[in-house]
């Protein structure tokens, strides 16, 4: 009983002192940006409403005002692949951490056997019994190497770190889908919303080509002018052609995001059909950067490479394991037959390191590998800060890029009304109709794509911020 209770307060004494490791303190570098945001022309539109959420605290169920678009964003969460397979990938992570946490705890094992015997009678004694009972249990710890110096804890956290940046990657997955979906929803938006301009450009010059032939065939018209009309007819025709195969494009990326058809009910006819986005605060780049799941992932990488370092250097110390079996019979068992045995034996083994080339080599390796954690941690603030300049620099511009591209709508519209009008009355050639036509269908192309622009935007913005996460990934240990 002396010697259990002297291997337990051994190997309470062995826990206590295995919480140290030699691995170095961490402390957050600086980030290599700038402290505020860029400033000059480009972003003079980027001030948010007074009191808007920074991303991180914008959900994207608040963010995302239109209901069907909504709708499918929670199927594409529910469904997508990648996304599913981000989430397994966090829980191999979780497993192999749980792994490595429980080799700094002994392995406790029981065995129990049993048997009996039957001695010949010429072999037993007179009044003894020829048949004999015999029962035993062992409980024992298998080798166990006692964790003075941390390697084992250092290995343990290092495996930590991992799950936790592969818990940041499923969040930053699912981020990209969010925004992925909300990308391709609006493409085919304004790819339908194109579809339907050509088809209004079809009608529109084949009214004009219908009223040249019938001149032509009054001898008013020359053949010159009937070719020049049908021109952007045709070109209307192959652009209806073009923006079909555009939508069904999309929509065959947008049902891949998903994961599952889309019901037709839920996809939008043009942009005038979709909500407008929240708006939100851009922030201040120390506080809104540190946030993204990407850069969290990064310096996750940074600490376990760390940890490395100290498991490193404690491979240069005495390395000890313990084998103990604690071996008694049962009490119950044996009491039956007046007897009760005990036994306990342990075999501790230490492995001295002299001199490895291996070691060395192992501990120089560990220090290269936390220099390239460091610089891809570095890397990658400084790639989400351009990302997130640039998404300024595009709302900062759009609006006022739209606001003229209508305008010059209005007035290639005007243009060709009353080129079209001089054309009628005989005032001018067909020529002049043409290239209204031409440049107006161009103009309100051009209209599409910037309203396209403008939605994406804030899309755009809201992913470089690191907004469209549900919530964070946890930060402690999962029990």
């Amino acid at each position: 009983m002396n010697h259990a209770i002297t291997l337990v307060a051994a190997i309470a004494a062995v826990f206590a002192l295995s919480g140290c490791t030699l691995a170095p303190t961490y402390i957050r570098p600086e980030a290599p940006v700038p402290g505020d945001w860029p400033t000059g022309p480009a972003y003079s539109e980027t001030t948010p409403a007074p009191g808007a959420p920074t991303a991180a605290e914008l959900g994207w169920r608040v963010f995302v005002t239109d209901g069907r678009l909504r709708q499918v964003i929670e199927a594409a969460l529910a469904n997508n692949r990648d996304l599913r397979l981000a989430a397994l990938n966090a829980e191999m992570a979780r497993g192999l951490y749980g792994v490595r946490r429980d080799e700094l705890y002994p392995s406790v094992y029981a065995t129990a056997e049993g048997g009996e015997s039957r001695a010949s009678a010429d072999l037993t004694a007179p009044g003894q019994p020829r048949t004999t009972e015999r029962y035993h249990a062992d409980l024992g710890v298998l080798a166990w190497e006692i964790d003075f110096f941390g390697r084992m804890r250092s290995l343990s956290d290092e495996a930590l770190e991992k799950y936790l940046a592969t818990a940041e990657a499923r969040r930053g997955a699912a981020i990209l889908l969010v925004s992925s979906v909300a990308h391709a929803y609006l493409a085919l938006a304004a790819d339908r919303e194109g579809l339907a301009l050509a088809e209004r450009t079809f009608e529109t010059q084949r009214a004009a080509y219908e009223l040249v032939q019938r001149q032509h065939d009054l001898g008013i018209a020359t053949e010159l002018d009937l070719r020049r009309a049908q021109i952007p007819m045709e070109a209307a025709r192959g652009d209806i052609a073009r923006h079909t195969r555009l939508a069904a494009e999309d929509e065959n990326a947008l049902r891949l995001l998903v994961g599952a058809p889309v019901p037709p009910a839920l996809l939008p006819a043009g942009m005038d059909h979709i909500g407008p986005f929240a708006d939100l605060s851009p922030g201040v780049p120390s506080e809104v950067l540190l946030q993204r799941p990407d850069i969290l992932a990064a310096e996750h990488g940074l600490k376990g490479a760390q940890a490395l370092i100290g498991a490193a250097r404690a491979a240069f110390f005495p390395r000890i394991s313990l084998t103990t079996t604690l071996g008694t019979a049962s009490d119950e068992l044996m009491g039956l037959f007046g007897s009760h045995t005990g036994t306990w034996s342990y075999a501790p083994q230490i492995v001295m390191p002299i001199f490895d080339a291996r070691t060395w080599a192992a501990h120089r390796v560990s220090k290269v590998q936390r220099d390239i954690a460091l610089a891809q941690y570095e890397r990658t603030i400084q790639t989400a800060f351009r990302e997130v300049a640039d998404a300024l620099a595009l709302r900062g511009t759009v609006d006022t890029q739209a606001a003229a591209q209508e305008a010059l709508v209005a007035a290639l519209e005007t243009t060709h009304r009353l080129a079209l009008a001089r054309y009628e009355q005989g005032l001018d050639s067909y020529l002049g109709v043409l290239d209204a036509q031409r440049s107006l269908f161009a103009a309100q192309q051009g209209l599409v794509s910037l309203r396209l622009a403008q939605l994406s935007s804030r899309v755009r913005l809201y992913e470089v911020l690191g907004g469209g996460g549900e919530t964070q990934a946890a930060t402690t240990a999962p029990r």
